[in-house]
C-alpha cells in the first residue's frame, strides 16, 4: 500500500510538473502571437500611409541627423506623420533582419494627433523615439524577457514617457533585451536572440541590445535605455552608437520595471540610471535638454530640478584629461587601447592638457558590484526563472549560484592544484564571495562602496581633473560569448559602482592590423578567460572601436561637451 501510494505521489508530482511547464509553453507563445501581431497592424498602417502619400523621400529623412530632423519638423517642411511612418517602416526592416523588436505601441498614432494639438512645439516635436523593454509604457508589458512578467501591463506611463510625450516625442516602439537585465548579450526565451545589425554574427551587447541593434539599423533616431553595469554603454560600443549613462536619479525611474536592482536582497548602492544612446553626442545633448525641464521635475520631486546647462555644453575652454588604457584587471583587446592611445594624442594635439591616471583597486570594486547584486549568495535572483526556464547565455551564471555555499568550497580545494583555479575564482566572485550574511556586514558592505568613492574622487580632485578618458569593452562579441565573461564588464561597472556620468563615442574600426595583433593577444596570463575573450573578439574586421569619456557626479553636461570633442576630433582623422 505504501509502495502505491509513493508511485501515486511521484506520478502526481510528474504531472503537475509537466502542466506547470505546459502553462509557461503557452504564456511564451502568447506573448510571441501578441508581439507578431502588433508588427502585423505596424506594417499595415505603414503600407496604407505609403498608398497614400506614395512619394515619401525615405532615404533622405533616414539619413537626416536629429537636429536636422527637428529643424525641419520644428518648421513645418517635415511633417510628423511623414517621419513617423519613415521611421516605422525601417524599423520593421532591421527587426526583420536583427529580432530587436520586442513590440510596437500602437498609441503612437494617438500621440501624432496629440502633439499638433498642443500650444507649444516641444523640443523633441514629431521625434519618433524607441524605448527598452522596462520602461514603463501604459497598457504595455515590462517583461524584462521573463515569464513572470508576462501577466499585467502597466497602468500608466513612466515619468520619463509622460516627459517625452510632453516635449513632442512620439514613442513608437519597445525593444528587446536579454533574460532578467542582467547580461550584457540580448537573449530571451520568450522573444528569442537580438543580432548585431553591423555583422549578424555578433552580440549587439546588452542588456539596452535592442536599442543598439534598431538604432545602429537606422530603425530610430533616438532610444532610451538603462545601465547598471554597462547597460547602455556597452550595446553603444558593440554598434557604433554614442551613449551616455547619467548620474543616477539626473533622469527620473519612476514607473519603470527595475529588475536590474530587484534581484539585490537590499537597498542597493550601485542604483540604475536611464539614458540617450542615438548616432551622435548632440542628439544626446538634446534629449537630455528636453528631459531636464519643470516637468519632470514637477511629476517626480526626486529628481534634483537642475535644467541642463548649455553653457557647459557649448564651452570650449580646454580640458584637463586623465587617462588610462588599462584597468589593470581584463585586458582588453589591442584595438580597444589603440583607440584611447589615438584619442589621447588627437586631445593633445588639439591644446587639452593630458594626465595619466590610474583607477585604484579594480579587483577589490568588481567584487563590491557582485556583492551588490548577489548579496544573498544569488537567491533572490534565481527566484525570477519561472519554471526553471533560463536562456543559455545565462546557464553559467545560474548554475553558479545555485551551488551550495559548501559545494564552492570543495570544488575550489579539488581543483585548486588545476589551471581551472581562475576560472574557479570568477564563480567564486559571483555566488560565494559575495554573499551578505548578516545586516551588519551589509551596512560594511555599503560603508566599503562609499568610502572607495571618496578614496576615487580624491584622487581625481588631487589631479586637479576635469574628465577622465578611458577604454570600454569591445569590439563586439560574437553571439553567446558575452555570458561566458561577467568580469569582462569591468571598464563600465566602475562607473556604476562610482555613479559618475559616463558616456561612449565611436572613433575607429577594426583593421586587419588588429586582427594579426590579437593573434598575438595573452591578456594577463593566457588563461581560459583570456583565451574566450579572444575567441568573443574575432572576426571584427570592420566594426566600430570606442572609448568611455567620465565626468564627476551631476557634470553630465561637461560629459557630453567632452565626448563631443572627441568625436569631432575623431571624424577629422
Amino acid at each position: 500500500a505504501a509502495l502505491v501510494l509513493l508511485s501515486g505521489s511521484a506520478a502526481a508530482v510528474v504531472a503537475w510538473k509537466w502542466l506547470s511547464k505546459r502553462r509557461i509553453q503557452k504564456k511564451m507563445e502568447e506573448a510571441r502571437r501578441t508581439r507578431d501581431e502588433g508588427l502585423k497592424k505596424m506594417a499595415k498602417a505603414v503600407q496604407q500611409f505609403r498608398e497614400q502619400v506614395p512619394s515619401v523621400q525615405t532615404d533622405v529623412i533616414l539619413s537626416l541627423p536629429l537636429l536636422e530632423l527637428s529643424e525641419k519638423l520644428q518648421e513645418g517642411s517635415l511633417s510628423p506623420k511623414t517621419v513617423l511612418y519613415t521611421y516605422l517602416e525601417k524599423a520593421l526592416e532591421v527587426t526583420q533582419q536583427t529580432n530587436c523588436l520586442r513590440h510596437f505601441i500602437p498609441e503612437c498614432e494617438e500621440q501624432l494627433q496629440e502633439i499638433q494639438r498642443q500650444r507649444e512645439k516641444g523640443l523633441l516635436y514629431g521625434i519618433p523615439v524607441s524605448i527598452k523593454d522596462h520602461i514603463g509604457h501604459k497598457g504595455h508589458l515590462a517583461t524584462c524577457g521573463l515569464v513572470q512578467c508576462l501577466g499585467t501591463p502597466m497602468q500608466e506611463d513612466s515619468v520619463l514617457v509622460k516627459v517625452l510625450k510632453r516635449q513632442g516625442a512620439i514613442p513608437f516602439a519597445m525593444t528587446n533585451v536579454p533574460q532578467s537585465l542582467f547580461s550584457y548579450d540580448c537573449s530571451n526565451p520568450i522573444f528569442g536572440q537580438t543580432l548585431n545589425p553591423l555583422n549578424h554574427q555578433k552580440s549587439p551587447g546588452g542588456s539596452s541590445g535592442g536599442e543598439g541593434a534598431l538604432i545602429a539599423g537606422g530603425g530610430s533616431i533616438l532610444g532610451i535605455g538603462s545601465d547598471i553595469g554597462g547597460s547602455i554603454r556597452l550595446p553603444s560600443s558593440f554598434c557604433g552608437l554614442c551613449g551616455l549613462k547619467p548620474t543616477a536619479d539626473r533622469l527620473s525611474v519612476w514607473c519603470t520595471h527595475l529588475l536590474d536592482t530587484d534581484v539585490c536582497s537590499c537597498p542597493t548602492p550601485v542604483p540604475c540610471a536611464l539614458g540617450p544612446m542615438a548616432r551622435d553626442v548632440d542628439s544626446l545633448a538634446l534629449c537630455m535638454k528636453a528631459l531636464l525641464c519643470q516637468e519632470m521635475f514637477r511629476l517626480d520631486p526626486t529628481v534634483p530640478p537642475i535644467p541642463f546647462n548649455e553653457e557647459v555644453y557649448s564651452s570650449s575652454a580646454p580640458l584637463r584629461v586623465g587617462y588610462y588604457d588599462t584597468d589593470g584587471y581584463f585586458p582588453l583587446p589591442p584595438c580597444m587601447r589603440r583607440a584611447v592611445q589615438e584619442t589621447r594624442e588627437a586631445l593633445q594635439a588639439a591644446g587639452h592638457q593630458m594626465v595619466p591616471f590610474s583607477p585604484p583597486r579594480i579587483h577589490y570594486v568588481m567584487k563590491l558590484f557582485l556583492k551588490t547584486f548577489f548579496a544573498d549568495g544569488g537567491r533572490a535572483w534565481l527566484d525570477v526563472f519561472t519554471g526553471n526556464i533560463v536562456d543559455p547565455s545565462l546557464k553559467s551564471q545560474v548554475n553558479s549560484c545555485k551551488i551550495p555555499r559548501l559545494g564552492k568550497k570543495l570544488l575550489a580545494l579539488i581543483l585548486k592544484p588545476l589551471q581551472f583555479l581562475l576560472l574557479l575564482l570568477k564563480l567564486k566572485n559571483v555566488a560565494m564571495i559575495s554573499t551578505c550574511r548578516s545586516v551588519k556586514e551589509m551596512w560594511n558592505h555599503h560603508h566599503e562602496i562609499q568610502a572607495y568613492r571618496t578614496e576615487f574622487i580624491t584622487r581625481w580632485m588631487e589631479l586637479q581633473l576635469d574628465v577622465v578618458l578611458c577604454p570600454v569593452l569591445g569590439p563586439a562579441f560574437n553571439t553567446g560569448y558575452p555570458g561566458k565573461l561577467l568580469n569582462a564588464v569591468s571598464s563600465t561597472m566602475l562607473y556604476n559602482v562610482l555613479n559618475f556620468p559616463a558616456g561612449v563615442v565611436p572613433v575607429s574600426t577594426v583593421t586587419e592590423a588588429d586582427e594579426e595583433e590579437l593573434k598575438l593577444y595573452r591578456g594577463c596570463c593566457n588563461d581560459p578567460w583570456d583565451r574566450t575573450l579572444k575567441q568573443a573578439v574575432t572576426g571584427a574586421v570592420g566594426l566600430p572601436v570606442a572609448v568611455q569619456c567620465v565626468a564627476l557626479p551631476w557634470q553630465e553636461e561637461l560629459c557630453l561637451r567632452f565626448m563631443k570633442e572627441v568625436e569631432t576630433l575623431s571624424r577629422q582623422r
